[in-house]
């Protein structure tokens, strides 16, 4: 008969029954001897080095929280009781009469440029919109021309109506020089005023 099972855990095992973990893999399993493996195992270390660094680092700050929380307690009084007291050459600049003091409306530039967000495509936003602006600019040239040819195209329409209806013979066959005179009138004033 085969031996039986010990109760003892097996010494890979931990208790709560859990295997003990083998690190973490970075990359396929599979992966052959070369540039590709060198490079994943490059990226491991690097993990690995700033999970060190990281974990030093709390540990240090761990052992620094309860010394700077006495000091920032003893600092904020300090500072508390002589925020109060106004510094004597910001005392003496106040009771100078002659110098303009800066309000709070107008903020310096500098701190007006601090404000301001950085914004990742501003330039190409300004481009984007100058762009836009004179595609605009241009279409409503276009729309001007084109009611412009329009009201032009329209007249001339008229024009030739009015000198076909005065150049029709009238009850004799005559043509009606009364129509025809006040319509050569008005071209000659139009070709007048643009010249």
């Amino acid at each position: 008969m085969a031996p039986k099972r010990s109760l003892e855990p097996h010494p890979t095992e931990q208790e709560g029954g859990q295997k003990r973990r083998k690190g973490f893999r970075v990359g396929p399993a599979n992966l052959p001897d070369g540039t590709y493996k060198r490079k994943v195992e490059k990226i491991k270390k690097d993990l690995i080095h700033k999970a060190k660094v990281r974990k030093s680092y709390a540990k240090l700050k761990e052992r620094q929280a309860p010394q700077h929380q006495e000091s920032s307690s003893a600092q904020i009084e300090t500072l508390v009781s002589s925020s109060l007291e106004l510094h004597p050459q910001r005392q003496a600049m106040l009771e100078e009469p002659g110098i303009e003091q800066p309000s709070a409306s107008n903020p310096p530039a500098n701190v007006a440029r601090k404000n301001k967000r950085y914004q990742p495509f501003a330039k190409e936003a300004r481009l984007a919109e100058k762009r836009k602006a004179e595609l605009e600019a241009r279409q409503a040239e276009h729309e001007e021309a084109m009611r412009q040819r329009k009201a032009r195209m329209e007249e001339r329409e008229r024009f030739r109506k009015a000198m076909a209806k005065a150049r029709s013979g009238g009850k004799n066959g005559q043509r009606k020089l009364g129509r025809e005179s006040g319509i050569l009138l008005e071209r000659i004033r139009r070709t007048v005023n643009e010249s």
